[in-house]
């Protein structure tokens, strides 16, 4: 018997901070406990700003810094990704709202919609965009990030 494979997408604002970090996170957590052929992981915007773009470079940096590559291009989500995706896991609030309209325009919704910092140990609910920050504020998110996937993952099994 095939093991099921779940989905989760990750999505912020422009796909090129939160949810790539996010996505190359939750990524290598599953690599290190040998489950990446369990997952179908991903990220996506809720705008169509950087469509293409890889992610920022202080983000890539920050990945870098912890061991983790991203070949990620930035992708603005889809109506099938609200069919194709068990969880879809957002940064703030106005991401929960822009996916919760876009989601009742797609009949016969299958995806769980969240916030991922719902799963923060710490209760830190938002995850804070850091674009306007510096490399400090990358490095939160990156943090915030590790935490949150780590409580999903325990708790998606």
């Amino acid at each position: 018997m095939a093991a099921e494979v779940k989905s989760v997408l990750f999505v912020c604002l422009g796909n090129i901070c939160r949810s790539p970090i996010a996505e190359a996170v939750f990524r290598k957590l599953v690599t290190d406990e040998s489950i990446e052929n369990k997952w179908m992981t991903d990220s996506g915007a809720v705008s169509d700003w950087n469509v293409g773009c890889s992610p920022d470079a202080r983000a890539l940096s920050c990945l870098r810094n912890h061991g983790i590559e991203s070949a990620h291009k930035a992708r603005q989500i889809t109506k099938d990704d609200f069919l194709t995706f068990d969880y879809i896991l957002c940064m703030d609030e106005s991401n929960l709202r822009d996916l919760k309209r876009k989601s009742n325009q797609v009949k016969n919704c299958t995806a769980k919609i969240e916030l991922l910092g719902s799963y923060d140990p710490q209760k830190q609910l938002i995850i804070e965009d850091p674009y306007y920050g510096n490399e400090k504020d990358f490095e939160a998110v990156y943090e915030q990030c590790v935490r949150c996937c780590k409580a999903f993952l325990e708790k998606s099994r």
